[in-house]
């Protein structure tokens, strides 16, 4: 990828759990992580800010605690802290390519992670460390899509990069389900609202929108699919208004 010119100079990466556990789909497979931090750092090596949501489906889904009996801010708080282990995970995946890197949670647990505040995860950025916000948005009930568009809205991010695995772009209907489901190249926000097409929730996609922020869907299996959201490259889908 080198040589070519990013589109944006800082970027938020979403990543959901699954992507942390590989073919499994549960716990961490550290080839995996490794694969994707090495995509993230030739991201930063191109002097693009980057930052990165990550999910904790691998480990738990508070929806799935409230389904057995938990009560859902319980079961929330409990993914919060799987997103944690994932950053964690990640963080030593990219520092292990000699990128200086802080892992930033919205639950405050300094034995391993920076509380996050606003100003100093831009200082971070500016300084040229890649920043993993943990946690959530520290609130049960709002998703770590919200958290994206939350931190990618306080940071001044310039775009969303919502990294999917297995998919490569926002279909009309479930791909896996219907051989006749059609992927959009460009959606507006209020298409993907009006559709009800689940790539993000309603509340992170009001968020994107209200705040101008485009988001990119994309495969993360194909190596250099991030990279080349980052230039502008014809990838995946394009969500919002340019």
């Amino acid at each position: 990828m080198g040589g070519k010119t990013p589109k944006y100079r800082r970027v938020i990466l979403k990543l959901s759990g699954e992507a942390m556990a590989g073919p499994s789909g549960f716990g961490l497979d550290l080839s995996v992580i490794g694969r994707v931090a090495e995509q993230v750092v030739n991201v930063h090596n191109m002097n693009v800010e980057i930052a990165v949501v990550v999910g904790g489906g691998n480990f738990w889904r508070g929806v799935k605690g409230e389904s057995q009996g938990l009560d859902r801010a319980t079961s929330d708080y409990m993914g919060m802290l799987a997103t944690v282990m994932n950053g964690m995970a990640l963080q030593v995946g990219l520092e292990r390519l000699g990128v200086e890197t802080r892992l930033m949670t919205a639950i405050d647990m300094r034995e391993v992670a920076e509380p996050y505040i606003r100003r100093k995860a831009i200082h971070h950025l500016k300084n040229r460390r890649i920043v993993i916000f943990g946690a959530g948005s520290g609130n049960p009930y709002f998703t770590t899509d919200t958290t994206a568009a939350l931190r990618a809205t306080e940071i001044g991010a310039e775009a969303i990069l919502m990294a999917k695995r297995g998919t490569d772009g926002v279909y009309d209907s479930d791909p896996n389900q219907n051989p006749d489901a059609v992927r959009f190249d460009r959606l507006d926000y209020m298409e993907l609202l009006s559709r009800r097409l689940k790539v993000m929730d309603a509340t992170a996609t009001t968020l994107c929108m209200d705040n101008r922020i485009p988001l990119i869907v994309f495969d993360l299996d194909v190596y250099g699919n991030i990279e080349k959201a980052v230039c502008g490259e014809k990838v995946g889908t394009f969500v919002g208004r340019e």
